[in-house]
Protein backbone atom coordinates (compact mmCIF):
# COMPACT_ATOMS: atom_id res chain seq x y z
CA UNK A 1 0.00 0.00 0.00
CA UNK A 2 1.51 3.97 -0.73
CA UNK A 3 0.39 7.14 0.53
CA UNK A 4 0.04 9.99 -1.34
CA UNK A 5 1.39 13.47 0.45
CA UNK A 6 -0.43 16.43 -0.72
CA UNK A 7 1.13 19.70 -0.77
CA UNK A 8 0.02 20.96 2.01
CA UNK A 9 -0.04 17.30 3.90
CA UNK A 10 3.58 17.43 3.09
CA UNK A 11 4.00 21.17 4.71
CA UNK A 12 2.26 19.92 7.93
CA UNK A 13 4.56 16.86 7.98
CA UNK A 14 7.78 18.84 7.54
CA UNK A 15 6.63 21.50 10.17
CA UNK A 16 5.82 18.63 12.68
CA UNK A 17 9.22 16.75 11.77
CA UNK A 18 11.15 20.28 12.57
CA UNK A 19 8.71 21.07 16.20
CA UNK A 20 10.06 17.53 17.34
CA UNK A 21 13.38 17.79 16.30
CA UNK A 22 13.06 21.55 17.53
CA UNK A 23 11.90 20.23 21.15
CA UNK A 24 14.90 17.23 21.32
CA UNK A 25 17.53 19.85 20.54
CA UNK A 26 16.12 22.14 23.19
CA UNK A 27 15.90 18.90 26.29
CA UNK A 28 19.47 18.19 25.16
CA UNK A 29 20.76 21.47 25.27
CA UNK A 30 18.96 22.10 28.39
CA UNK A 31 20.46 18.89 29.69
CA UNK A 32 23.82 19.56 28.31
CA UNK A 33 23.94 22.66 30.49
CA UNK A 34 23.17 21.37 33.28
CA UNK A 35 25.42 18.60 32.77
CA UNK A 36 28.36 21.31 32.19
CA UNK A 37 27.60 23.36 35.27
CA UNK A 38 27.31 20.59 37.40
CA UNK A 39 30.56 18.53 36.41
CA UNK A 40 32.26 21.98 36.16
CA UNK A 41 31.48 22.82 39.90
CA UNK A 42 32.56 19.29 40.77
CA UNK A 43 36.21 19.71 39.10
CA UNK A 44 36.95 23.49 40.03
CA UNK A 45 35.88 22.00 43.62
CA UNK A 46 39.23 19.22 43.20
CA UNK A 47 41.50 21.90 42.74
CA UNK A 48 42.98 22.88 45.83
CA UNK A 49 44.69 26.68 44.41
CA UNK A 50 42.05 29.42 45.09
CA UNK A 51 43.58 31.83 42.77
CA UNK A 52 44.06 28.64 40.01
CA UNK A 53 40.47 28.89 40.64
CA UNK A 54 39.16 32.40 39.98
CA UNK A 55 41.60 32.19 36.83
CA UNK A 56 41.31 28.67 35.27
CA UNK A 57 40.51 28.53 31.53
CA UNK A 58 39.73 25.03 30.80
CA UNK A 59 41.41 23.29 26.98
CA UNK A 60 39.61 20.48 26.20
CA UNK A 61 41.41 17.82 24.06
CA UNK A 62 39.26 15.33 22.20
CA UNK A 63 41.88 12.68 21.61
CA UNK A 64 40.69 9.14 21.85
CA UNK A 65 43.90 7.17 21.18
CA UNK A 66 46.14 9.27 23.09
CA UNK A 67 48.50 6.58 24.43
CA UNK A 68 49.26 5.42 20.86
CA UNK A 69 52.56 7.50 20.63
CA UNK A 70 52.26 8.11 16.98
CA UNK A 71 52.86 11.52 15.52
CA UNK A 72 49.23 12.68 16.07
CA UNK A 73 50.04 12.59 19.95
CA UNK A 74 53.45 14.37 19.18
CA UNK A 75 50.85 17.03 17.93
CA UNK A 76 48.58 16.79 21.27
CA UNK A 77 51.44 16.50 23.61
CA UNK A 78 53.94 19.64 22.19
CA UNK A 79 50.56 21.61 22.07
CA UNK A 80 49.68 20.89 25.43
CA UNK A 81 53.93 21.27 26.74
CA UNK A 82 53.89 24.58 25.01
CA UNK A 83 50.80 25.77 26.77
CA UNK A 84 52.08 24.76 29.92
CA UNK A 85 55.64 26.68 29.93
CA UNK A 86 53.90 30.17 29.08
CA UNK A 87 50.47 29.88 30.54
CA UNK A 88 50.66 28.49 34.14
CA UNK A 89 46.43 29.75 34.25
CA UNK A 90 45.13 27.06 31.71
CA UNK A 91 44.56 23.26 32.70
CA UNK A 92 44.36 21.27 29.90
CA UNK A 93 42.00 18.16 29.88
CA UNK A 94 42.58 15.39 27.52
CA UNK A 95 39.76 12.91 26.62
CA UNK A 96 40.75 9.75 25.81
CA UNK A 97 39.25 5.92 25.36
CA UNK A 98 42.48 4.80 27.06
CA UNK A 99 40.58 3.60 29.89
CA UNK A 100 42.78 0.32 29.90
CA UNK A 101 46.23 2.46 31.66
CA UNK A 102 46.06 5.46 34.40
CA UNK A 103 46.84 9.14 34.38
CA UNK A 104 50.36 8.52 35.69
CA UNK A 105 50.90 5.44 32.68
CA UNK A 106 50.18 7.95 30.09
CA UNK A 107 52.19 10.65 30.91
CA UNK A 108 55.03 8.35 31.79
CA UNK A 109 54.63 6.73 28.20
CA UNK A 110 54.72 10.05 26.89
CA UNK A 111 57.99 10.60 28.46
CA UNK A 112 59.70 7.56 27.39
CA UNK A 113 57.85 7.13 23.91
CA UNK A 114 57.84 10.91 22.59
CA UNK A 115 60.87 12.48 25.17
CA UNK A 116 58.18 14.78 26.15
CA UNK A 117 58.08 15.74 30.24
CA UNK A 118 54.58 17.21 30.84
CA UNK A 119 53.78 19.24 34.03
CA UNK A 120 51.74 16.96 35.98
CA UNK A 121 49.99 19.63 38.16
CA UNK A 122 48.47 21.90 34.65
CA UNK A 123 46.79 18.57 32.99
CA UNK A 124 44.03 16.04 33.83
CA UNK A 125 42.47 13.63 32.05
CA UNK A 126 38.45 12.51 31.46
CA UNK A 127 38.42 8.91 30.29
CA UNK A 128 35.25 8.07 27.74
CA UNK A 129 34.02 4.75 27.98
CA UNK A 130 32.06 4.62 24.52
CA UNK A 131 35.13 4.65 22.40
CA UNK A 132 34.15 1.31 20.90
CA UNK A 133 31.66 3.54 18.74
CA UNK A 134 34.64 4.96 16.67
CA UNK A 135 36.59 1.65 16.11
CA UNK A 136 36.95 1.23 12.72
CA UNK A 137 36.47 -3.11 12.70
CA UNK A 138 32.75 -2.21 13.95
CA UNK A 139 31.58 -0.73 10.88
CA UNK A 140 32.68 -3.18 7.49
CA UNK A 141 30.57 -1.11 5.62
CA UNK A 142 29.85 2.40 5.54
CA UNK A 143 33.01 3.09 7.71
CA UNK A 144 33.11 6.90 7.61
CA UNK A 145 29.24 7.35 8.62
CA UNK A 146 29.45 4.74 10.83
CA UNK A 147 32.83 6.20 12.33
CA UNK A 148 31.52 9.62 12.41
CA UNK A 149 27.90 9.01 13.94
CA UNK A 150 30.31 7.40 16.53
CA UNK A 151 31.92 10.32 17.22
CA UNK A 152 29.10 12.07 17.85
CA UNK A 153 27.93 9.57 20.84
CA UNK A 154 32.05 9.44 22.23
CA UNK A 155 32.22 13.81 21.82
CA UNK A 156 28.95 14.29 23.81
CA UNK A 157 30.15 11.78 27.05
CA UNK A 158 33.40 14.01 26.65
CA UNK A 159 31.29 17.02 27.13
CA UNK A 160 28.59 15.69 29.31
CA UNK A 161 31.74 14.15 31.89
CA UNK A 162 33.14 17.82 32.03
CA UNK A 163 32.28 21.10 29.71
CA UNK A 164 35.80 22.78 29.04
CA UNK A 165 36.17 26.98 27.80
CA UNK A 166 37.57 25.31 24.30
CA UNK A 167 36.32 22.57 22.50
CA UNK A 168 34.69 21.50 19.12
CA UNK A 169 30.78 21.34 19.69
CA UNK A 170 29.84 25.05 20.32
CA UNK A 171 26.31 24.84 19.08
CA UNK A 172 25.32 22.75 22.28
CA UNK A 173 27.66 23.21 24.73
CA UNK A 174 28.97 26.85 23.85
CA UNK A 175 32.90 26.04 23.76
CA UNK A 176 35.00 27.89 21.49
CA UNK A 177 36.05 25.78 18.90
CA UNK A 178 39.49 25.08 17.46
CA UNK A 179 40.67 22.64 15.04
CA UNK A 180 43.43 20.98 13.84
CA UNK A 181 43.05 18.58 11.45
CA UNK A 182 45.62 16.58 10.37
CA UNK A 183 43.58 14.39 7.72
CA UNK A 184 40.12 15.17 6.16
CA UNK A 185 37.72 12.53 6.60
CA UNK A 186 36.83 12.67 3.34
CA UNK A 187 38.26 14.32 0.05
CA UNK A 188 38.02 14.44 -3.63
CA UNK A 189 40.95 12.12 -3.94
CA UNK A 190 38.70 9.35 -1.98
CA UNK A 191 36.14 10.39 -3.99
CA UNK A 192 37.49 10.02 -7.23
CA UNK A 193 39.18 6.61 -6.07
CA UNK A 194 35.69 5.15 -5.41
CA UNK A 195 34.05 6.00 -8.89
CA UNK A 196 37.32 5.17 -10.32
CA UNK A 197 36.94 1.70 -8.43
CA UNK A 198 40.56 1.35 -7.13
CA UNK A 199 41.40 -0.76 -4.15
CA UNK A 200 41.72 1.34 -0.82
CA UNK A 201 41.51 0.57 2.39
CA UNK A 202 37.51 1.74 3.22
CA UNK A 203 37.19 0.57 -0.40
CA UNK A 204 38.06 -3.12 -0.54
CA UNK A 205 38.68 -5.54 -3.26
CA UNK A 206 35.70 -6.48 -3.48
CA UNK A 207 33.66 -2.99 -4.51
CA UNK A 208 36.71 -1.74 -5.97
CA UNK A 209 36.45 -5.02 -8.85
CA UNK A 210 32.77 -4.52 -9.35
CA UNK A 211 30.87 -2.05 -10.86
CA UNK A 212 27.74 -3.27 -9.24
CA UNK A 213 29.49 -2.94 -6.41
CA UNK A 214 31.19 0.40 -6.77
CA UNK A 215 27.93 2.08 -7.80
CA UNK A 216 26.03 0.69 -4.82
CA UNK A 217 28.58 1.84 -2.31
CA UNK A 218 28.08 5.67 -3.82
CA UNK A 219 24.45 5.04 -4.95
CA UNK A 220 22.61 3.48 -1.48
CA UNK A 221 19.06 3.44 -0.66
CA UNK A 222 17.34 5.54 1.82
CA UNK A 223 16.69 2.85 4.32
CA UNK A 224 20.50 2.28 4.60
CA UNK A 225 21.71 5.70 4.89
CA UNK A 226 18.45 7.68 5.46
CA UNK A 227 18.68 9.77 2.06
CA UNK A 228 17.20 9.47 -1.22
CA UNK A 229 19.26 7.92 -4.46
CA UNK A 230 22.17 10.40 -3.22
CA UNK A 231 25.61 9.79 -3.65
CA UNK A 232 26.91 8.08 -0.18
CA UNK A 233 30.32 10.07 -0.33
CA UNK A 234 28.89 13.74 -1.65
CA UNK A 235 26.55 13.97 1.31
CA UNK A 236 28.75 12.68 3.66
CA UNK A 237 31.39 15.47 2.39
CA UNK A 238 28.47 18.01 2.56
CA UNK A 239 27.62 17.45 6.23
CA UNK A 240 31.80 17.01 7.28
CA UNK A 241 31.66 20.54 5.21
CA UNK A 242 28.75 21.68 7.75
CA UNK A 243 31.01 20.12 10.88
CA UNK A 244 33.59 22.25 9.71
CA UNK A 245 31.82 25.05 9.99
CA UNK A 246 31.45 25.47 13.59
CA UNK A 247 35.15 26.03 13.96
CA UNK A 248 36.48 29.54 15.53
CA UNK A 249 40.27 28.79 14.58
CA UNK A 250 41.01 26.24 12.10
CA UNK A 251 44.80 25.11 11.62
CA UNK A 252 45.68 22.26 9.01
CA UNK A 253 49.31 20.31 9.50
CA UNK A 254 49.95 20.45 4.89
CA UNK A 255 49.70 22.31 2.33
CA UNK A 256 47.76 18.87 0.76
CA UNK A 257 45.22 18.95 3.91
CA UNK A 258 44.69 22.78 3.23
CA UNK A 259 43.78 22.21 -0.36
CA UNK A 260 41.32 19.96 0.92
CA UNK A 261 39.98 21.70 4.39
CA UNK A 262 39.37 25.09 2.54
CA UNK A 263 37.66 23.93 -0.19
CA UNK A 264 34.96 21.64 2.19
CA UNK A 265 34.94 23.68 4.72
CA UNK A 266 35.18 26.97 2.70
CA UNK A 267 37.53 28.54 4.98
CA UNK A 268 41.22 30.05 4.96
CA UNK A 269 42.99 27.75 7.12
CA UNK A 270 46.56 28.32 8.54
CA UNK A 271 49.41 25.63 8.07
CA UNK A 272 50.84 24.62 11.13
CA UNK A 273 53.18 22.05 10.16
CA UNK A 274 53.55 19.16 12.73
CA UNK A 275 55.93 19.54 15.79
CA UNK A 276 59.12 17.67 14.68
CA UNK A 277 62.38 16.01 17.10
CA UNK A 278 64.62 17.85 14.78
CA UNK A 279 66.80 18.93 17.16
CA UNK A 280 68.10 15.87 19.21
CA UNK A 281 67.76 13.74 16.21
CA UNK A 282 69.98 16.70 13.78
CA UNK A 283 72.89 15.32 16.83
CA UNK A 284 73.27 11.95 15.41
CA UNK A 285 75.93 11.50 12.99
CA UNK A 286 76.16 11.31 9.50
CA UNK A 287 78.80 8.60 9.24
CA UNK A 288 78.92 4.92 10.37
CA UNK A 289 75.68 4.03 8.71
CA UNK A 290 74.58 0.20 7.72
CA UNK A 291 72.27 -0.91 4.90
CA UNK A 292 69.40 -0.89 7.05
CA UNK A 293 66.23 0.68 5.85
CA UNK A 294 63.52 1.74 8.93
CA UNK A 295 59.94 2.34 8.69
CA UNK A 296 58.19 4.47 11.69
CA UNK A 297 54.63 4.60 11.08
CA UNK A 298 51.45 3.13 13.54
CA UNK A 299 50.59 -0.18 12.61
CA UNK A 300 47.05 0.76 10.98
CA UNK A 301 46.19 -0.09 7.60
CA UNK A 302 46.16 3.04 5.63
CA UNK A 303 50.37 3.19 6.51
CA UNK A 304 50.42 0.36 3.68
CA UNK A 305 53.39 -1.54 5.51
CA UNK A 306 52.54 -4.42 2.64
CA UNK A 307 53.78 -2.20 0.37
CA UNK A 308 57.28 -2.14 2.11
CA UNK A 309 56.75 -5.73 2.01
CA UNK A 310 56.35 -6.31 -1.63
CA UNK A 311 58.93 -3.55 -2.45
CA UNK A 312 61.68 -4.78 -0.42
CA UNK A 313 60.63 -8.80 -1.82
CA UNK A 314 61.11 -6.67 -5.63
CA UNK A 315 64.38 -5.31 -4.17
CA UNK A 316 65.81 -8.74 -3.07
CA UNK A 317 64.50 -10.33 -6.44
CA UNK A 318 66.55 -8.28 -8.72
CA UNK A 319 69.33 -8.01 -6.52
CA UNK A 320 70.15 -11.10 -4.93
CA UNK A 321 73.24 -10.45 -3.62
CA UNK A 322 71.63 -7.71 -1.03
CA UNK A 323 69.98 -10.89 0.75
CA UNK A 324 72.27 -11.90 3.21
CA UNK A 325 76.24 -11.53 3.45
CA UNK A 326 77.93 -8.20 3.48
CA UNK A 327 75.88 -6.69 1.37
CA UNK A 328 72.53 -7.65 3.38
CA UNK A 329 69.78 -5.35 3.84
CA UNK A 330 67.12 -5.35 6.53
CA UNK A 331 63.72 -3.28 6.99
CA UNK A 332 63.32 -2.44 10.39
CA UNK A 333 59.46 -2.05 10.81
CA UNK A 334 59.33 0.52 14.36
CA UNK A 335 55.72 1.83 15.33
CA UNK A 336 53.61 1.43 17.62
CA UNK A 337 50.21 -1.10 18.35
CA UNK A 338 46.74 0.70 19.57
CA UNK A 339 44.71 -2.33 19.91
CA UNK A 340 43.09 -6.08 18.86
CA UNK A 341 42.85 -5.16 15.17
CA UNK A 342 46.24 -3.46 15.24
CA UNK A 343 48.10 -6.79 16.61
CA UNK A 344 45.99 -9.10 14.38
CA UNK A 345 47.53 -6.70 11.22
CA UNK A 346 50.55 -7.44 12.36
CA UNK A 347 50.50 -11.00 12.98
CA UNK A 348 49.23 -10.89 8.84
CA UNK A 349 52.64 -8.77 8.24
CA UNK A 350 54.66 -11.21 9.55
CA UNK A 351 53.01 -14.53 7.80
CA UNK A 352 53.21 -12.13 4.40
CA UNK A 353 57.29 -12.33 5.38
CA UNK A 354 57.28 -15.45 5.26
CA UNK A 355 55.56 -16.29 2.40
CA UNK A 356 57.40 -13.43 0.51
CA UNK A 357 60.57 -15.57 1.91
CA UNK A 358 61.83 -12.22 3.76
CA UNK A 359 61.66 -13.36 7.09
CA UNK A 360 65.40 -12.99 7.29
CA UNK A 361 65.72 -9.29 5.99
CA UNK A 362 62.66 -7.83 8.27
CA UNK A 363 62.74 -7.23 12.10
CA UNK A 364 59.70 -5.83 14.07
CA UNK A 365 59.80 -3.21 16.98
CA UNK A 366 56.44 -2.81 18.54
CA UNK A 367 55.77 -0.14 20.94
CA UNK A 368 59.60 0.84 21.04
CA UNK A 369 60.80 3.45 23.41
CA UNK A 370 62.13 6.33 22.31
CA UNK A 371 65.56 5.67 22.88
CA UNK A 372 65.21 2.25 21.00
CA UNK A 373 63.65 4.19 18.11
CA UNK A 374 66.94 7.25 18.42
CA UNK A 375 69.31 4.19 17.87
CA UNK A 376 67.37 2.71 14.76
CA UNK A 377 67.75 5.96 13.20
CA UNK A 378 71.26 6.92 14.26
CA UNK A 379 72.31 3.25 12.30
CA UNK A 380 69.91 3.45 9.13
CA UNK A 381 70.88 4.64 5.73
CA UNK A 382 67.48 5.05 4.53
CA UNK A 383 63.94 5.67 5.82
CA UNK A 384 61.12 4.67 3.69
CA UNK A 385 57.02 5.61 3.76
CA UNK A 386 54.17 4.04 1.87
CA UNK A 387 50.93 5.71 2.44
CA UNK A 388 49.35 7.07 0.11
CA UNK A 389 48.28 10.43 0.21
CA UNK A 390 49.93 10.70 3.70
CA UNK A 391 48.16 14.12 4.91
CA UNK A 392 52.17 15.15 6.38
CA UNK A 393 54.78 12.99 7.43
CA UNK A 394 56.34 13.91 11.12
CA UNK A 395 58.36 10.19 9.86
CA UNK A 396 59.83 11.71 6.93
CA UNK A 397 61.14 14.09 8.36
CA UNK A 398 62.63 12.63 11.25
CA UNK A 399 64.30 10.72 8.53
CA UNK A 400 65.87 13.56 7.34
CA UNK A 401 66.70 15.17 10.64
CA UNK A 402 68.34 12.15 11.45
CA UNK A 403 70.69 12.28 8.71
CA UNK A 404 68.59 9.24 6.97
CA UNK A 405 67.51 9.55 2.63
CA UNK A 406 64.11 9.18 2.54
CA UNK A 407 61.85 7.14 -0.33
CA UNK A 408 58.58 8.61 0.14
CA UNK A 409 55.42 7.96 -1.84
CA UNK A 410 54.59 10.12 -4.61
CA UNK A 411 51.35 11.79 -3.07
CA UNK A 412 50.54 13.92 -0.42
CA UNK A 413 52.11 16.03 2.23
CA UNK A 414 55.53 14.31 1.46
CA UNK A 415 55.23 14.84 -2.02
CA UNK A 416 54.42 18.61 -2.01
CA UNK A 417 55.83 19.79 1.22
CA UNK A 418 58.84 17.48 2.49
CA UNK A 419 60.39 15.55 -0.38
CA UNK A 420 60.86 18.67 -2.36
CA UNK A 421 64.02 20.52 -3.76
CA UNK A 422 65.55 22.85 -1.08
CA UNK A 423 68.80 25.03 -2.22
CA UNK A 424 68.07 23.42 -5.49
CA UNK A 425 69.45 19.83 -4.41
CA UNK A 426 67.00 16.45 -3.65
CA UNK A 427 66.31 16.43 0.25
CA UNK A 428 65.25 12.45 -1.06
CA UNK A 429 63.26 10.51 -3.21
CA UNK A 430 59.85 9.35 -4.52
CA UNK A 431 58.07 6.37 -5.70
CA UNK A 432 54.45 5.00 -6.54
CA UNK A 433 54.72 1.20 -6.06
CA UNK A 434 56.78 -1.98 -5.51
CA UNK A 435 58.78 -1.64 -8.53
CA UNK A 436 59.71 1.85 -8.47
CA UNK A 437 60.22 1.50 -4.77
CA UNK A 438 62.88 -1.18 -5.18
CA UNK A 439 64.43 0.91 -7.92
CA UNK A 440 64.71 3.84 -5.46
CA UNK A 441 65.90 1.99 -2.79
CA UNK A 442 68.77 0.70 -4.76
CA UNK A 443 69.78 3.84 -6.14
CA UNK A 444 70.05 5.09 -2.48
CA UNK A 445 72.17 2.33 -1.80
CA UNK A 446 74.25 2.82 -4.70
CA UNK A 447 74.95 6.83 -4.43
CA UNK A 448 78.70 7.43 -3.96
CA UNK A 449 79.79 8.40 -0.27
CA UNK A 450 80.49 12.33 -1.03
CA UNK A 451 76.39 12.86 -3.35
CA UNK A 452 75.07 10.72 0.10
CA UNK A 453 76.06 13.07 2.47
CA UNK A 454 75.46 15.64 0.75
CA UNK A 455 71.92 14.96 0.34
CA UNK A 456 72.39 13.83 4.27
CA UNK A 457 72.98 17.24 4.64
CA UNK A 458 70.49 19.88 2.62
CA UNK A 459 67.65 16.99 3.34
CA UNK A 460 68.96 17.44 7.57
CA UNK A 461 68.85 21.76 6.57
CA UNK A 462 65.48 21.19 5.16
CA UNK A 463 63.94 19.63 8.23
CA UNK A 464 65.58 22.25 11.12
CA UNK A 465 64.12 25.56 9.36
CA UNK A 466 60.97 24.16 8.50
CA UNK A 467 59.31 21.65 10.54
CA UNK A 468 61.05 22.05 14.21
CA UNK A 469 59.45 22.06 17.32
CA UNK A 470 60.15 25.51 17.72
CA UNK A 471 58.50 26.38 14.24
CA UNK A 472 55.70 24.77 15.79
CA UNK A 473 55.51 26.24 19.34
CA UNK A 474 55.92 30.07 17.82
CA UNK A 475 52.74 29.34 15.27
CA UNK A 476 50.29 27.66 18.17
CA UNK A 477 51.35 30.74 20.74
CA UNK A 478 50.75 33.31 17.85
CA UNK A 479 47.20 31.82 17.17
CA UNK A 480 46.05 31.19 21.17
CA UNK A 481 47.46 34.01 22.65
CA UNK A 482 44.67 36.30 21.98
CA UNK A 483 42.37 33.97 23.76
CA UNK A 484 44.28 32.79 26.39
CA UNK A 485 45.42 36.79 27.16
CA UNK A 486 41.71 37.22 27.27
CA UNK A 487 40.58 34.91 29.94
CA UNK A 488 43.77 35.65 32.12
Amino acid sequence: MFTLFTQSNLILLVIGLFSVLFIIYGNIKWRASFYAAKNRKEFLDSIESDSMKNSLLILGFFHPYCNAGGGGERVLWTTIHTIQKNYSHVMCVVYTGDTDVTREEILENVKTRLSIELNPDTIDFVFLNNRKWVEDSRYPRFTLLGQSFGSIILGFEALKKLTPDIYFAKRIFGCKVAAYVHYPTISSDMLNKVQERRPGFNNDNLIAQSRVFSTGKIWINCIECFIFASRYYRIFAYLYSLAGSFADIVMVNSSWTKDHIDKLWGVNSKIVYPPCDTTALSKLPLDGRHRIIVSVAQFRPEKDHLLQLQSLHRLLLDHPNLRKGREKVELVLIGSSRNASDDARIAKLQEKCKELDIVDNVKFEINASFQVLVDWLSKAKVGIHTMWNEHFGIGVVEYMAAGIITVAHNSGGPKMDIVISYNGQKTGFLANDPETFATELFNVFSLPDDEFKNIQINAREHAIIHFSEHVFQDAILKLFEPIFRLNK
